[in-house]
Order: structure tokens, then sequence, then C-alpha cells
């Protein structure tokens, strides 16, 4: 195989990875449903097929956004948990519902990634149940 095609293989496979669907998790220090979500949800997550599909990224809503992630639209409480792929939103979980909830509305969202269908973000409105208000 000749370098320039070892090189062209090598920087598709960076460029794919690199844009791999994450679920982003929006938490803050002291937020009660985020402790919840981390004893329910969290130590199995990465060993599921939808953590395999979309690993976890956790970001501090206190901290500035991430420049990779300018176009999600940040909220003022926590957790959100936002599914995104290659600069775009395939939906959003607003608070932490249980667990039951949790895995069947991230598999609608995964679906919607699947097929493709990016989501307009939705009107903010009050937090849900199951939210922590930002500090």
């Amino acid at each position: 195989m000749s370098f320039r095609i070892a090189f062209a293989l090598l920087l598709a496979l960076a460029t794919t990875s690199a844009r791999a669907a994450e679920l982003l998790m929006f938490e803050q220090r002291g937020c009660v449903w985020c402790q919840r979500f981390d004893r329910e949800i969290a130590p199995a997550y990465p060993k599921t097929d939808e953590g395999r599909r979309a690993p976890l990224r956790r970001i501090d809503i206190a901290s500035p956004m991430p420049p990779d992630l300018a176009f999600v639209r940040r909220e003022r409480f926590t957790p959100v948990f936002v599914l995104v792929d290659g600069g775009r939103e395939f939906g959003r979980i607003r608070g932490y519902p249980g667990d039951t909830f949790f895995w069947g509305l991230l598999a609608g969202m995964i679906e919607k990634l699947d097929r493709g269908e990016a989501q307009s973000p939705e009107p903010l409105g009050s937090p849900p149940p199951g939210a922590t208000f930002a500090e």
C-alpha cells in the first residue's frame, strides 16, 4: 500500500472518530438529580449499546462552552442530556426522569440519529421535574 493511500485512510478514520455521536450531560456541583443519574445509570452506561453508540461527555455548566459545542444551546438547570453528532443536535432530555424513562427517551433519540433526523432547538421553558437550577 502506498504512503498516500495509507495516509488518506488514517485521515479518514481520524475524521470519522472525531465526529462520532456523543451524549452530552450538562451538570453542576451539588445537583441531586445528577447524583441520582450517577448512581442509577452512569456505572452501566459505557457498557451498553447506547453508551458505545454515543459515549457520555460531561459538561459543567459553570465552565465556558467547549468550542466544538458552540452549536448547542445551554440551559440554566441540570441535568440536561443532549445527543449530538457531526455538529447537529438529535434530541435532548431535560432533567433526569428516572432510569426507566431515561432509557426509553434515549432510545428514541438514537433512532432519530440513525434516521438522520436532526432536531430544531425547542423553546426554553421552565425546568421540568427532575432538574436543579444553576447556582
